[in-house]
């Protein structure tokens, strides 16, 4: 069930640092991509930093549109992952081609994805883009799957196909592991 978060802790959704996926929509084309460069920025108004290619058919859509989606896939859809991430929108429908399922996003037009643990709807923040591809964007947007973020946390359970994926490369993943608590100095 996809919850509301505050938006004061979308970066919460984020700072455990997984693969993304972006999505993006612009003149009746839409566009999915795998995105390992996104992290949370700021607070209030929360914050992503992203880095999208000048030669991504996703960053002609978001540089048109202004607003991308950005997603934390599960670990049942790496595949699909890994696929969005090494074939062009330019060429074919990412969406057909792999089988991926959406909805509607609250406050942007680009679509989302179902099979995520978290979903952050950007807005782009103008004047970091040119020179170095990167890009921040205000959250207007972020909900979470309640049975995976709960109390403010993560919580994977035992599932491994519901964990997030840190991506390694040449479609290598780590999967998020095991929880371990420190304690900390005020305990």
């Amino acid at each position: 069930m996809r919850t509301n978060l505050p938006l004061d802790k979308a970066w919460k959704l984020l700072n455990h640092g997984p693969v993304t996926i972006i999505t993006s929509a612009h003149g009746g084309k839409s566009n999915v991509m795998a995105a390992s460069w996104a992290m949370p920025l700021d607070y209030d108004p929360p914050k992503i930093l992203l880095v999208l290619d000048a030669a991504a058919h996703t960053r002609e859509l978001v540089d048109a549109s202004g607003e991308f989606g950005l997603q934390v896939p599960k670990r049942r859809i790496a595949e699909e992952t890994v696929g969005v991430g090494q074939v062009s929108g330019r060429d074919e429908d990412k969406f057909a081609r792999f089988n991926l399922k959406t909805f509607p996003a609250q406050k942007i037009a680009a679509p989302m994805l179902e099979e995520c643990v978290a979903w952050l709807e950007c807005k782009v923040i103008p004047d970091a883009t040119q020179r170095y591809d990167l890009f921040i964007a205000e959250v207007v947007a972020c909900y979470f799957d309640a049975d995976r973020f709960h109390d403010n946390q993560w919580d994977f359970g035992d599932d491994p196909q519901e964990r997030t994926m840190h991506y390694i490369s040449n479609g290598e993943f780590f999967l998020t592991g095991e929880r371990f608590k420190v304690p900390t100095i005020e305990e």
